[in-house]
């Protein structure tokens, strides 16, 4: 069924699948820190400097190393151009008539997102350069944090006995390396801009596809003692020779006026632009130069509706801020690094974190703006009812909300294209109500909508057969739709099972609002969700089948574990239900709703019975109640539930829902069988392990490990205290992805002991923020961790 599916729809449709099992991205490991803000598209530049991968097409990539995208450094002395060379250590087929060839030996990356550092000690010149490359993301901004551009700031060390003249040349080719660059029609031009004292000058290269075409530009500040000069067309499929004899003659770029011509169709264009300055012996000189891309309004794959981008609230939706952008970008970097380090440095600091774990908390954060990361204005003409569908008029918060903060969506993973997939955001959702919580909440009044409503098409499942609606009415949808098609207008693009059965989504549901509460403080956020709230129990309860006041699972994939079948009572879905009972009466009480609160007390009461009896064994709960060969399993997740009580302050007193002597029985299990007795405790934990010390196989999922989840499992583990623990197990997974795979900025969702990894660049690991909640609870910081570092909230 999935193969005529796929062959239907990549052969005949010529589109992408959502999820495609038969053509995975190929693993390249050569990916560092992606420029640009918050959900106006990514450009990720390597850790050899290359430019090389492309998501400016709302939640599509494009896997191209674009060759002429380079910066070249030619030196100069005493009126002699003494050194000229591109910063690359490639040796590529075009653009042969420039010397390429750099020496890597001599070359180092560095990457703390959202800043990288590339450091260039020029072969026998006594002169080093290092590119500091920013991209403004800052925590609690929500107008710069938009904004699709990156600075690289070049710090010059000149070590010589005498002044050298350097200059930096930035190359870009019109378009992403794609086969558009060749569809003609194409043109670039230079442009200048001068405020408040400040004056910024480059290229503008318009690339004019017949769907979201975009403005690319590079740009440099002119400052005393700095010329910025430009070519503002070149072939980038030629030798090249033209423009490297232009600067290699006096360090400058000959700067033509006018626009250049059209392309032709098959013929590629590109610009480029160089700052010179003269730096004395000795001494130091910096210069600063930007890449901005505008793509204000863009259409998703069905082309239904045209969506304004978020940063064109600050920047219009003409198709012309690329100038504008390029100059806030070079003026206002300083300001956003200020505000970086004042989030990070107390973190960087502190002398009882271990080094990766700093390292992975920042840089897994990279999936917030490259996870096909989109941020929409909601249009100002539009009202409730086109936002909350027929049945949404109670969320009365929705409309102020989405208008202030526009709306937010972030793909499952940059292979497994479907918008905020909701059992898996429940992991990651902590590094946006920590960081950015008006997105946060933005996004669950998003869920809010489609719960209340309904989707009555038909569609038949690939895994199951099965036809059923697309969207039942009181059920949290597993996604909010395909980039390929028209998100939030139709939700759940996942067509591999029917989600309405699915036990954990509307559990997470309740569980995030809680939480979002308990950190946020929101009671206008509490009030809407709380009848959604309900609505979701009320149709989770269907699934206590034998009315013990535990759910049950179905015997088929029915929660994230897709793939690994549970039957009756368990472990991961109980405690969740369990847990969400809990809050269910947590935000009864805080809403004075007495009957609510008195019904759900006696579910938990009854639920906390049943759990225990059926499932904990006395070290551990059993992966399920089935008594199947693979029940008795030690699954790595188990705790989840507790997890996120314990992240809400309820779990101890009279809400502790699980005993705390069964908590620690069970993590020190986790952590004895699935950590230290897994690739000798190297890897993290494998999802599932059976008791006598061997991984349970029984599904392709139960022998995986799942960085998301094993970052959760850590935080479980430091807020009951086991913190040394909680660090082993998170550090195995840094180590493996990080370090031995060469995984960087693509952390997969999962991996297993030998050689297999599945979906590369995931939404999961985003859970590592959940590790610095427990460890600023921890610090007594618990009162109010959303506010780390209150940035300016715009």
């Amino acid at each position: 069924r999935y193969f005529r599916w796929w062959v239907k729809k990549t052969r005949i449709e010529k589109k992408s699948a959502f999820i495609d099992l038969l053509c995975a991205v190929p693993l390249q490991q050569i990916y560092g820190c992606p420029l640009g803000g918050i959900g106006g598209g990514t450009i990720t530049r390597g850790w050899r400097g290359e430019f090389c991968r492309w998501q400016l097409n709302p939640g599509l990539y494009h896997y191209e190393t674009v060759i002429a995208n380079q910066f070249t450094v030619c030196l100069r002395c005493k009126g002699q151009t003494i050194y000229q060379q591109v910063l690359s250590v490639e040796r590529p087929s075009s653009l042969q008539g420039w010397n390429w060839g750099y020496c890597g030996h001599y070359a180092f990356y560095h990457a703390l997102y959202p800043r990288a550092w590339l450091v260039y000690e020029l072969p026998g010149q006594k002169v080093v350069l290092t590119c500091r490359q920013v991209s403004p993301v800052i925590p609690h901004d929500y107008k710069d944090s938009s904004l699709p551009v990156g600075v690289f700031v070049w710090e010059v060390e000149n070590r010589r006995d005498e002044a050298v003249e350097v200059s930096l040349m930035f190359s870009l080719q019109n378009g992403t390396g794609a086969k558009e660059d060749r569809s003609g029609g194409h043109w670039n031009e230079p442009f200048a801009v001068q405020e408040d004292g400040e004056r910024v000058a480059g290229v503008l290269l318009h690339h004019c596809p017949a769907v979201n075409p975009f403005t690319l530009a590079i740009s440099a500040r002119e400052k005393a003692g700095t010329e910025v000069t430009h070519v503002t067309a070149f072939n980038p499929m030629g030798l090249g020779r033209e423009v490297w004899q232009d600067l290699l003659k006096d360090g400058r770029l000959d700067s033509p006026t006018g626009k250049s011509r059209p392309t032709e169709k098959g013929e590629v264009t590109a610009a480029a632009v160089c700052a010179s300055c003269s730096v004395p012996a000795h001494g130091h000189k910096t210069l600063e130069l930007a890449l901005a891309w505008d793509m204000p309004c863009v259409h998703f794959g069905s082309k239904e509706k045209l969506h304004l981008r978020r940063y064109t609230r600050f920047f219009g939706s003409k198709g012309d801020a690329a100038p504008a952008l390029s100059h806030y970008a070079l003026t206002h970097y300083e300001e956003w690094e200020r505000k970086i380090e004042a989030w990070q440095n107390p973190i960087l600091e502190n002398s009882q974190l271990p080094s990766w774990y700093k390292s992975a908390l920042f840089n897994e954060l990279y999936f917030m703006t490259d996870g096909g990361t989109i941020w929409m204005e909601v249009p100002p003409d539009c009202c409730a009812q086109d936002l909350q569908g027929p049945a949404g008029a109670g969320l009365s918060h929705l409309l102020p909300v989405l208008r202030e903060y526009g709306r937010f969506a972030y793909l499952e993973g940059q292979e497994y294209r479907m918008y905020n997939t909701y059992d898996v955001h429940f992991y990651a959702s902590f590094a946006l109500i920590m960081l950015w919580p008006k997105l946060q909440i933005s996004l669950q009044y998003d869920i809010a909508v489609a719960v209340v409503n309904e989707d009555v098409q038909p569609r038949q499942y690939l895994m199951c057969g099965q036809t059923a609606q697309v969207k039942m009415k009181n059920v949290v949808p597993h996604d909010i739709g395909d980039p390929g098609d028209e998100p939030w207008q139709r939700v759940n693009a996942y067509l591999m099972h029917d989600t309405a059965d699915w036990k954990d989504l509307n559990l997470k549901f309740v569980l995030q609002v809680y939480r979002d509460y308990y950190l946020t403080h929101d009671s206008l956020y509490l009030q809407d969700m709380w009848p959604v709230c309900q609505a979701v129990m009320e149709s989770e309860l269907k699934f206590d089948t034998d009315n013990d006041g535990l759910i049950e699972n179905g015997g088929f994939a029915d929660q994230t574990y897709d793939a690994w079948v549970v039957h009756g009572a368990s472990a991961y879905c109980g405690g969740l239900w369990l847990a969400a009972v809990c809050m269910m009466c947590k935000m009864a009480e805080v809403l004075g709703d007495t009957e609510v609160q008195q019904k759900y007390l006696d579910i938990l009461s009854k639920g906390k019975e049943a759990f225990e009896r059926m499932l904990w064994n006395g070290k551990y709960y059993n992966y399920d109640s089935s008594g199947s060969d693979t029940s008795s399993s030690i699954m790595s997740d188990q705790c989840a539930g507790q997890w996120f009580l314990g992240a809400c302050g309820l779990d101890q007193g009279e809400f502790e829902v699980f005993p705390k002597s069964h908590v620690l029985s069970a993590l020190k299990t986790i952590f004895e069988k699935n950590v230290l007795g897994f690739a000798g405790g190297t890897m993290g934990a494998v999802n599932g392990m059976r008791p006598n010390g061997v991984p349970d196989t029984s599904s392709v999922q139960s022998n995986e490990v799942w960085i998301g989840v094993v970052y959760s499992l850590a935080a479980t583990m430091i807020q009951e205290g086991m913190v040394e623990e909680g660090f082993r197990t998170a550090e195995g997974c840094y180590r493996t992805v990080w370090e031995r795979l060469g995984m960087a900025f693509q952390t997969p969702e999962a991996y297993r002991e030998k050689k297999v990894y599945r979906s590369l660049a995931y939404m999961r690991p985003l859970s590592i923020w959940s590790m610095q909640l427990a460890l600023e609870r921890r610090a007594g910081q618990a009162a109010a961790p959303a506010r780390l570092s209150q940035g300016p909230s715009h």
